[in-house]
């Protein structure tokens, strides 16, 4: 991660969500196995070719598994003009502060792309 990358926790994350989109960047076959409820899947591939169907009028966090792909893509939506933040420890840190995970493509329209 860059020194410059915004970060939070995963309390920040959970103190935050709703004011913001939560997209998950790891492959489809790790979101389906479990996520940060309410998270959107964006695969890291995907999500330049994406930047348009997110509203940059809230703050992005990004998770990923455990904060390196998501640091490397919160630095793409900042450079892309996105208020962005990297969930350090990404979705493991999420599971392992107790908190629970969904599973399956439950999180809407994006979770299919």
């Amino acid at each position: 991660m860059s020194r410059t990358t915004p970060e939070i926790d995963v309390q920040q994350l959970a103190d935050a969500a709703d004011r913001g989109t939560v997209i998950d960047v790891r492959e489809p076959a790790e979101y389906v196995a479990g996520h940060v409820p309410g998270a959107l899947l964006v695969p890291m591939g995907q999500l330049s070719s994406q930047l348009g169907d997110l509203d940059r009028e809230r703050p992005v966090y990004v998770v990923c598994a455990s904060g390196n792909r998501s640091a490397a893509m919160t630095d793409l939506l900042v450079a892309a003009g996105y208020d962005a933040y990297s969930v350090a420890g990404g979705t493991s840190a999420w599971a392992q502060s107790g908190r629970q995970l969904a599973t399956g493509l439950d999180a809407g329209p994006a979770a299919s792309a």
